[in-house]
């Protein structure tokens, strides 16, 4: 394996192995952490969980939820159950072999509660300078978001939600291809800085939802006063705060 890193999340209390180079968990993970708001009890599937930054994050954020990480990088995959252990989590999180362009049926799990995911942002090969090889499989998605999306539509029982961050200018994509089978959706813009546009959009829907779609209010990132985060967003970042849902 690689050389690999130890990083803290959430003010230290995740404890993270990561590739010291290649794809490494950030804001985008730590974000759609902190928007999984899980009820005790309930269970959680994170599909293309990486190393698990996301995934145990969301899991220390809700102590009381279940959660199971999926995929299909092999090195990453260890790295992940690790993690799980690292973070004594192995009672309440589970890391499975998985790929999201093979049907949920395979992996023989009953359908979960909630689903969260941080697709590749990008499917075509011509739309950015290629990446590195080894941060190939978390920036290039095979077969974009159209193969994502029943993967995660087909994860979560009826009622069940959906939540994705993805870059802003996907929003509309996004939206057409998981209204299929679900709706209810909730936006919530990320702008780098308040005069700047959103870069990120946290998107939650519901599966079978019928509910008119609300935009909510932005996270806005940075303040050009001179502090590295705001309040709102350095609060979120701690773990203090999350990111709550209409």
């Amino acid at each position: 394996m690689d050389a690999t890193t130890e990083d803290r999340l959430l003010d230290g209390r995740v404890r993270l192995l990561q590739p010291a180079r290649g794809y490494r968990a950030g804001l985008d993970a730590a974000l759609l952490a902190a928007a999984c708001d899980a009820a005790p009890g309930q269970r959680v599937i994170e599909a293309g969980c990486g190393a698990g930054g996301a995934l145990l994050a969301a899991a220390v954020r809700r102590p009381e939820a279940r959660f199971v990480g999926v995929e299909r990088d092999e090195t990453a995959r260890v790295l992940a159950e690790q993690n799980v252990a690292l973070n004594g989590l192995s009672e309440r999180v589970e890391i499975l072999a998985g790929d999201v362009n093979v049907p949920f049926s395979r992996l023989g799990l009953e359908p979960f509660d909630a689903v969260i995911a941080n697709p590749p942002f990008f499917d075509d090969p011509a739309a950015l300078r290629a990446p590195a090889p080894e941060k190939t499989n978390a920036w290039m998605a095979e077969g974009g978001l159209a193969a994502w999306t029943p993967f995660l539509t087909k994860a979560v029982r009826e009622g069940g939600t959906i939540t994705v961050i993805h870059r802003a200018d996907r929003l509309a994509d996004l939206l057409d291809l998981l209204s299929a089978k679900a709706g209810s959706f909730q936006i919530r813009p990320v702008h780098p800085y308040a005069d700047e546009p959103a870069k990120r959009v946290l998107v939650r829907a519901v599966k079978t939802g019928k509910a008119p779609l609300k935009l909510l209010p932005p996270l806005v990132l940075h303040d050009r006063g001179g502090a590295k985060h705001t309040a709102e967003a350095e609060a979120v970042l701690r773990g203090e705060a999350g990111l709550r849902w209409a």
